[in-house]
């Protein structure tokens, strides 16, 4: 099953958390590039909510235009990087001060899903979970 119709299946409550992670793992990812230069120096596209830098991340580029369009920038080029899901959260992620987490498909309400900085996503190294229950956290 592809990423898409297995944030549809948990949505819904007949997912698998585990295979929604799989899934996104091994899902090829479009990942815009910030301030949309497409510049050697471009860094991915994100934001901070929560405390959490969120990056953006679509499955496929009708999505990317409909967050483009939410954002009212349709008019303008998006150059991106495709890059597989679990290249995000192992090499990307652990790169980021302090706490980040992948935002698929945002602009989708009925679409979307949050992959936090938590064990089983994200290395341990960067989870918050595990950060915490090793501080003496409960």
């Amino acid at each position: 099953m592809e990423l898409g119709a297995e944030i549809a299946a948990y949505r819904v409550g007949t997912g698998d958390p585990g295979r929604l992670v799989g899934e996104f793992r091994r899902a090829v990812l479009i990942a815009p590039l910030a301030g949309g230069s497409g510049g050697a120096d471009s860094g991915l596209m994100s934001a901070v909510s929560g405390g959490i830098r969120w990056f953006y991340a679509f499955t496929d580029e009708e999505a990317l235009a409909r967050f483009a369009e939410a954002r009212g920038e349709a008019d303008r080029e998006w150059p991106y990087l495709a890059i597989l899901g679990a290249r995000l959260v192992d090499a990307v992620v652990p790169e980021v001060d302090g706490p980040a987490g992948v935002a698929v498909n945002v602009a989708d309400a009925d679409g979307s899903m949050l992959f936090p900085p938590v064990a089983g996503i994200v290395p341990d190294t960067c989870a918050v979970d595990v950060q915490a229950e090793s501080a003496g956290v409960a």
